[in-house]
């Protein structure tokens, strides 16, 4: 019997070519009953290997390649949990010494920090094979002296492996010498890198990437052949020179490993209690104080309510939890952060009362099954105002201690645009053709888009070639294979003793921040809680919009006393008027508002939940919204369902619908239900579902229910296999929604300067909300050194464009210039640059953008001097100068080319107001006039694109948003047609479409038929505009 114990997945990064799923099936196959996978310096993959093993029937054993400070390696084996204790905290320390991607660690960290770690030499680069290799016998035999009083001769091994290269021969004989002479025991492995040997040429393209050359120049960098696949112990035992002893040892070591990656025991921080204090008893005391703050008079379902929740959190031994993110929330009010939780915990009464999150779930009848259960962990989601959270994070280190606390990482993993240019790349293929091909496809689109250019026109025959067809197999493979660690959006692990005594830690990219080596799942799977302190700059924005409204008006905003039943409020939502409004601004949301004309905060939950993949692919948002309409009867498949589905018109909307559904028609616990409810989101939900329906009917059946009524229902929750809100947290969000859209009712000025200064987010870029702020009689000014900010600011009224907009003009710049503006306004471009400082090119942009318009001098007289300014320092002969030279001002073409070049949109003006001449020439119309045009009619219309949306629900149709002077126009683009204009909607970002009027219950589209670039159609004589590059989202 052979047991692997050294080899790599794919999160040992560009170096492991295989995904954790093919080590362990490979493994299967050849029947070995236990497997080590061994990632360098790191555990990132040990908690998806260890699940993944044991689904498998196998044993997973953990383990690490380590990077010592001298370049060579270690491969260390967990047999126990003081040995993963150990091997976490070295990892951390090895990461934490070095630079970022550059782990060392130190041989002095190694002395007391052995126990229970079982050694092996390593392969090729540890230092005993690595010095036997360069003669140096001594020091060999030194070095294994060293490690075998490290670890102690049982728990030191000496690793041969044969790869069939020349030197292996001699090596494995010169290790097997050492071991009888130190009286060591050896062991063989094979330094996998690979699941089969097909998997070669992916390994050494990773190989290229990591060493960044081409594969023609990568022979210093390669592996001599592909032997470093996972073999069987047929094919081991066959290899030449290796003992069939340390074969069968493996197995022998594989023994040892006992190890179970379970820290539900380690999972709860410890709130820091009053004396005499336990957390169950403190965390009754607290909610039963606030709940008669938060509703006086207690009733007796009230009671009911709080008392099951109170009495599943102490179970659970969930109060600390709850203590926690009380107390952290509590931080927030105390310095005046916006903060509050969203998820499924808004469907708990106790957070309610506590403050942690804003809906009261007794109003809005919110079901707690999915948040508190008697199976699962919950966590609870905080949003903060992003410019303020970072002081939320570092109470949480500060209170808790920096060692109890860390960010969860994510994986950035291969999507099919970095795929397509760092494959190509590798292989030697055009970059101009690369370039090409990746703009075509999505940035973050899946790598199945790689597949559908082969069907594209442009890239169809050149992807027939032989070297082509090799790369598309090898982006297809690297399909989301892990690259590098990031920071998750909100994710902290806080534990009772040190993280890394749990899980390594390692720099994060951002400068001074550390990071734990799992992602979400991982803490998940690992029994650990995790806290998701999230940026939401909704929320920042509401609070900027609030104190300008104070600021500017005297007003005082109170939204937790504001009435949420405001009928013009509920106008501007039916109207679809919702650009920069929270979660209804997308063209569905748009497309949806006026059918389903929301007119209360349920509503608006109703609405927000309505547009998510689950609802569309189970082919449930159509049928509400008729049955909204009064079209079509309300239809319940049994009885029972009734009180369920009744708010949603007999469909499912809702995460909690799914639990309810189960409960009441096949009894499960809720527990239970919400096992069912998560493995519709899983990757493999059809697998998971096939598992689930039996138990669903059968349960169904004893609860007096027809096997084929329970079957249908089945299907019916089934079709929500992918992702949907759950009810409390669409209601979380239906109270931002409605407050940003009362902002934007009420206090236009205000709303649009706080969302251009919380940019990015949503879906429009600052041309869209620029033009929208201007449809909604808010007069825009540019940019001006003598009265604009860094951000955006308001003035007299008036909404004024800050420094951040203008291109070059950083926050330090700007900040130089407001204070050089402190001691009085700038007369003079000299007097300008004297006293700021500013560079020419920061200085040439500021210019062409208009912001020194308040200084004597137009645009273009002004870019002339400060070309000459620095030159010869004359500045009163270049004014003479100036004077002097009939230098002709720019005119209006000129002035809007340079501001989207150097600002991305224009303050006064629109890009469309540039080709309308040649629209109207085309007869081509305005967004405004398609509401004069027939149904049916064929239109030509000229637009700015705004976004492109091709929705996996929408059956290959893909939506464009387009813009002019006067609104935005929704064009549906058919399949065919998208792939015939393929690179022309994906790159180009004015286009003339040809299309047909589509008008339905209020709604205009345009149906594509042809398309066009509207830059090659409409050339401005006299200057380069036709090729500006414009900023486009996708």
């Amino acid at each position: 019997m052979y047991i692997e114990l050294h080899a790599h997945s794919n999160f040992s990064f560009l170096d492991g070519a295989s995904r954790t799923e093919e080590l362990v099936g490979r493994a299967a196959s050849l029947g070995m009953p236990a497997l080590a996978v061994t990632d360098h310096d790191g555990l990132y993959n040990a908690c998806l290997f260890s699940q993944t093993a044991k689904k498998a029937g196998i044993k997973p054993i953990i383990g690490a390649e380590i990077t010592l400070e001298d370049g060579h390696h270690l491969t260390l084996l967990v047999e126990n949990k003081a040995g993963y204790r150990n091997l976490s905290r070295l990892i951390t320390k090895a990461h934490l010494a070095g630079s970022k991607g550059n782990p060392v660690l130190s041989y002095t960290a190694l002395p007391g920090a052995t126990e229970g770690l079982i050694c092996l030499s390593g392969c090729r680069q540890g230092r005993v094979a690595d010095l036997l290799a360069r003669g140096e016998k001594e020091g060999a035999l030194t070095a294994a002296e060293e490690l075998k009083a490290l670890f102690g001769k049982d728990n030191f091994f000496i690793e041969l492996q044969n790869h069939l290269t020349p030197e292996d021969k001699h090596l494995s004989l010169q290790l097997a010498r050492i071991a009888e002479k130190l009286g060591l025991k050896t062991v063989v492995s094979n330094n996998v890198h690979y699941a089969t040997r097909d998997d070669h040429m992916l390994h050494d393209v990773l190989t290229c990437m990591r060493n960044k050359v081409t594969l023609d120049r990568s022979a210093p960098f390669r592996r001599l052949n592909s032997e470093y696949y996972l073999k069987g112990y047929g094919e081991m035992i066959r290899l030449p020179w290796l003992p069939h002893d340390a074969i069968l040892r493996t197995r022998e070591i594989s023994e040892r490993c006992c190890f179970d990656l379970d820290f539900s025991s380690l999972a709860y921080p410890r709130y820091p209690l009053p004396q005499g204090e336990t957390a169950a008893g403190f965390l009754r005391k607290l909610v039963t104080e606030k709940a008669c703050k938060r509703y006086g008079e207690l009733t007796e379902k009230l009671r009911e309510r709080l008392d099951t929740e109170l009495a599943l959190i102490d179970q659970k031994g969930l109060s600390g939890y709850f203590l926690v993110v009380w107390d952290i929330v509590e931080f927030a009010r105390r310095m005046g952060i916006s903060a509050q939780g969203r998820g499924s915990a808004a469907s708990s009464v106790v957070a309610y009362v506590l403050g942690i999150t804003p809906v009261d779930p007794m109003k809005h009848n919110l079901f707690v099954g999915r948040f508190l259960n008697e199976l699962s962990t919950p966590d609870i989601d905080i949003d903060i105002a992003t410019h303020r959270r970072e002081e939320v994070i570092q109470y949480a280190y500060d209170t808790y201690g920096r060692e109890n606390a860390a960010m969860v990482c994510t994986y950035v993993t291969f999507k099919a645009r970095n795929a397509i240019r760092e494959v190509g790349k590798v292989l030697g293929l055009p970059a101009h053709v690369l370039d090409r091909m990746a703009k075509t496809v999505s940035a973050y689109g899946s790598i199945d888009a790689i597949k559908s250019l082969k069907e594209a026109a442009e890239f169809g025959s050149c992807l027939e070639s032989e070297a082509w067809q090799q790369f598309c197999n090898l982006c297809v493979k690297i399909a989301d294979f892990p690259r590098h660690l990031s920071i998750h959006v909100g994710g902290m692990v806080i534990t009772p003793c040190p993280v890394s005594e749990i899980v390594p830690q390692e720099h994060a990219r951002a400068e001074g921040r550390i990071v734990c080596q799992w992602d979400k799942d991982s803490v998940d799977d690992a029994g650990l809680i995790k806290f998701d302190l999230l940026g939401l700059r909704m929320l920042s924005l509401i609070d900027e919009a609030r104190d300008l409204v104070q600021q500017h008006r005297g007003l005082k905003i109170d939204f937790d006393s504001l009435s949420d039943d405001d009928p013009e409020v509920y106008k501007l939502i039916c109207d679809a008027d919702t650009v920069g409004v929270f979660q209804v601004e997308s063209r569905a949301q748009m497309q949806t508002l006026p059918k389903v004309k929301p007119r209360s905060i349920e509503d608006l939950a109703l609405e927000v939940a309505i547009v998510r993949p689950g609802p569309l692919q189970g082919n449930m948002v159509h049928p509400f919204i008729r049955r909204r309409q009064g079209i079509e009867p309300v239809i319940h498949l049994h009885p029972k369902l009734a009180p369920i589905l009744g708010e949603t018109l007999g469909v499912i909307l809702f995460q909690e619908q799914i639990l309810q559904v189960a409960m009441e028609i096949a009894g499960f616990s809720a527990g239970e239900a919400n096992g069912l409810r998560k493995a519709m989101g899983r990757k493999n939900a059809h697998e998971e579902l096939v598992k689930w329906r039996g138990r669903f009917v059968e349960g169904a059946e004893k609860q007096g229910i027809g096997r084929e009524i329970a079957k249908k229902i089945f299907n019916h929750i089934s079709g929500f296999a992918q992702f949907g809100f759950c009810k409390s947290h669409a209601a979380s969000f239906a109270i931002l929604c409605y407050r940003s859209a009362y902002l934007k009712r009420y206090y236009p000025v205000e709303f649009y300067c706080a969302l251009l200064n919380n940019q990015p987010m949503g879906f429009y870029l600052p041309e869209v909300i620029t033009g929208d702020a201007k449809r909604h009689n808010v007069e825009v000014l540019s940019a001006d050194v003598n009265k604009s900010f860094w951000n955006c600011s308001i003035e007299e009224g008036l909404l004024r464009i800050g420094f951040r907009y203008v291109k070059g003009i950083g926050e330090e710049k700007g900040a130089a210039i407001l204070k050089a503006r402190e001691k009085s306004p700038f007369v003079s471009l000299q007097d300008f640059v004297d006293r700021t400082g500013l560079d020419n090119p920061s200085l040439q942009n500021l210019i062409a953008v208009g912001a020194l318009s308040s200084i004597k001098g137009s645009r273009r007289q002004l870019l002339w001097e400060a070309g000459t300014i620095r030159t010869t320092g004359l500045a009163g002969v270049n004014a003479q100068i100036q004077e002097n030279l009939p230098i002709p001002e720019m005119n209006t073409v000129e002035e809007i080319l340079a501001d989207y070049v150097f600002q991305g949109f224009s303050a006064p003006h629109h890009i469309m107001n540039l080709y309308r001449e040649t629209l109207d020439r085309l007869k081509a119309v305005k967004s405004t006039d398609l509401a004069c045009c027939r149904y049916g009619s064929i239109v030509l219309i000229g637009g700015y694109r705004v976004c492109l949306q091709m929705p996996p629900t929408a059956k290959g149709f893909s939506f464009l948003t387009l813009e002019d002077e006067e609104g935005l126009i929704n064009v549906v683009v058919k399949p065919d047609c998208y792939e015939m204009h393929r690179p022309l909607i994906r790159l180009e970002p004015l286009l003339l479409v040809e299309g047909v009027v589509e008008k339905k219950e209020g709604l205009i589209n345009v149906k594509a038929k042809k398309l066009a670039s509207l830059r090659e159609m409409g050339r401005i004589k006299g200057n380069q505009f036709a090729f500006l590059p414009f900023p486009v989202k996708t």
